[in-house]
């Protein structure tokens, strides 16, 4: 624990230098995602590899910047692509960008992927405004010591995706007529995808869509204090009783299609303080 907690303040000491403002909003993105950043007056951007102790996102379509600047009157720092535990990282290592910005003073996580559907009334290129998630990651961003100053030993989840967030990206949603399900995400080790007798398991247990992220960022910002919003495109709805092969190829192009609705929906609720 005093190796991560020295590699925490090797990333605040650099940003605190580097960075024109604290910003209020991280927005993490996931795969299909990163173009999100087109729409930010940009301030300031560095490569991950740049950055002391931040981990090296390696999955497709994960650009691996972090930038800061301007989305009306918000400031934001956009996590051009994640990492995951399949790629080798620990939670508590796949996690340290998000403790590092709750450290500098980051008072919301909004956490976007592409998932899986699990919800047969689901389409793909749907967006899901996530309500509650199912963790099925064999690992916990928090197992270890707890650093009393960080956050609570025993986080508390019941409300983890903050209501008042929520209601806000709904209206934007509402005032661009743009549908916007909400269900249950589930997080799954990977990387391999699921079989179809696990995808009868997940939606049986109560899941609306499946992806191999988010999860551990959302714990760690709650524990931090911060108050999250999470958005899953749907990139694809497998039937387990007519299951058709998944390509990663295939979750890649339909992400990228839906991003433009993500993108204007975030958009329209940053015409406004997103957090207060």
């Amino acid at each position: 624990m005093n190796d991560f907690v020295a590699e925490v303040e090797k990333s605040i000491a650099f940003l605190s230098r580097e960075l024109p403002l604290v910003p209020d909003i991280c927005l993490m993105l996931g795969t299909g995602l990163g173009g999100f950043s087109k729409n930010v007056r940009i301030l300031w951007e560095r490569p991950y590899s740049e950055i002391p102790s931040f981990p090296i996102s390696t999955a497709p379509e994960h650009a691996g910047r972090l930038i800061v600047g301007q989305l009306g009157p918000n400031s934001i720092a956009v996590f051009q692509g994640r990492f995951h535990f399949y790629e080798g990282y620990s939670a508590k290592q796949l996690t340290l960008p998000v403790r590092v910005m709750g450290l500098l003073g980051a008072k919301c996580l909004i956490g976007c992927n592409a998932a899986g559907g699990l919800n047969l009334e689901f389409s793909s290129g749907d967006l899901m405004l996530i309500t509650d998630h199912i963790n099925l990651i064999p690992d916990n961003p928090l197992r270890g010591p707890n650093i009393d100053e960080w956050g609570p030993r025993f986080p508390d989840l019941s409300t983890a995706y903050s209501p008042k967030l929520r209601k806000k990206i709904l209206k934007a949603a509402h005032n661009l007529s743009i549908d916007l399900r909400q269900g249950v995400f589930v997080a799954v080790p990977g990387p391999s995808l699921e079989t179809p007798a696990e995808t009868r398991f997940l939606r049986n247990m109560g899941a609306d869509a499946v992806a191999m992220s988010l999860v551990p960022e959302v714990i760690v910002a709650v524990h931090a204090g911060m108050e999250v919003c999470g958005i899953s495109v749907i990139a694809n709805v497998n039937n387990p009783d007519n299951f058709q092969p998944i390509l990663i190829e295939d979750v890649i192009e339909q992400a990228s299609k839906a991003e433009k609705k993500l993108a204007l929906i975030l958009t329209e609720a940053m015409k406004e303080p997103l957090c207060e």
